[in-house]
């Protein structure tokens, strides 16, 4: 197996490994909703997760805001799909990906400032794409997966009940 191929399936594992860890958490809460798996991971974690709606810039559908006492997902307001966004910043949260803390994005800036950041941000980007293209795939991937599992247990019966039967078959 080439390199590439065995990283990859290793990333692949660790997102299922994850989607299977935060649907047993699901299970222990009797959590059958995502807004319910939020709940029921930050209550494993023991720090809060809020969900708010805001006005995002264009093309941004979501944002996990980090605060030293809670996270907040941010999710746009009107988006097609607010549960696959949540559950793609909730990726985010499990896998604990670095993001700016939320005084540093909330800060009031000059144009000029916003001038230099941005070219900053294009070398940065430019130097690390690696790393921020494989927290999104992971926060991508565990969003479908995720989503895929409360669709199937919750289309079969009492969620929590299938949820321990998958749990039984591994």
């Amino acid at each position: 197996m080439t390199q590439s191929k065995t990283q990859s399936t290793r990333a692949y594992r660790r997102v299922a490994a994850a989607v299977d860890a935060v649907c047993a958490i699901a299970a222990d809460a009797d959590a059958t909703t995502l807004d319910q798996v939020v709940d029921a991971v930050a209550a494993e974690r023991g720090r809060p997760i809020e969900i708010t709606d805001a006005d995002l810039g264009p093309g941004v559908c979501g944002q996990r805001r980090y605060y030293p006492a809670k996270d907040i997902i941010v999710l746009a307001s009107a988006l097609p799909s607010r549960d696959h966004t949540l559950a793609h910043e909730l990726g985010h949260i499990v896998f604990d990906h670095e993001g700016a803390p939320a005084t540093e994005v909330t800060l009031e800036v000059s144009d000029d400032l916003i001038a230099y950041m941005l070219s900053q941000r294009a070398h940065q980007t430019a130097l690390e794409d690696g790393e921020n293209d494989q927290a999104e795939w992971e926060a991508e991937t565990f969003a479908a997966m995720l989503m895929t599992r409360l669709r199937v247990f919750n289309s079969r019966g009492a969620g929590v009940s299938v949820l321990r039967f998958d749990e039984a078959l591994g």
